[in-house]
């Protein structure tokens, strides 16, 4: 197509573009300058260009990939007594004092137990509250994270 007739057909691409919801002055100028650079403008006939004036407008959509998560665990230890456990679980990972309390006690019977599911963001900085707060105390209280 001549730069010419693309000018003429200027109206027609811009109803079309209007139509798509594309950005029509934007869309515009690119093709003009496109055709002005390769010279489609000046090749007259026989370009190899087909005639037909339409153009294909296709959208991706971004999907955004949910986060990896990951346990926070804390680990059972014989010198950490069973109230610091209890105040950190409130404290750190908002839980009342029943639900503390039964967790801690899973983690005294079982060796280890779940404090909750986070993004590694999170549960990395949960972690290391709860260890810096176990030093700061002086109790040996172990605290990991797992991907689940």
């Amino acid at each position: 197509m001549r730069l010419a007739a693309f000018i003429l057909a200027a109206p027609a691409i811009l109803r079309h573009g209007i139509a798509l919801g594309v950005n029509r002055l934007g869309w515009f100028r690119t093709q003009a300058a496109r055709m002005s650079d390769s010279g489609e403008g000046d090749n007259g006939p026989g370009n190899g260009d087909n005639g037909s004036g339409t153009a294909v407008i296709t959208r991706t959509k971004t999907r955004t990939k949910k986060p990896s998560m990951y346990r926070v665990l804390l680990l059972n230890d014989d010198y950490t007594p069973m109230e610091f456990v209890v105040l950190v679980l409130q404290r750190y990972f908002n839980k009342t004092a029943e639900q503390a309390t039964q967790i801690m006690l899973h983690v005294h019977r079982n060796g280890v137990g779940e404090c909750g599911v986070y993004t590694y963001e999170v549960a990395e900085t949960k972690v290391t509250q709860v260890m810096d707060f176990a030093h700061k105390h002086q109790h040996p209280l172990q605290c990991i994270m797992e991907k689940k």
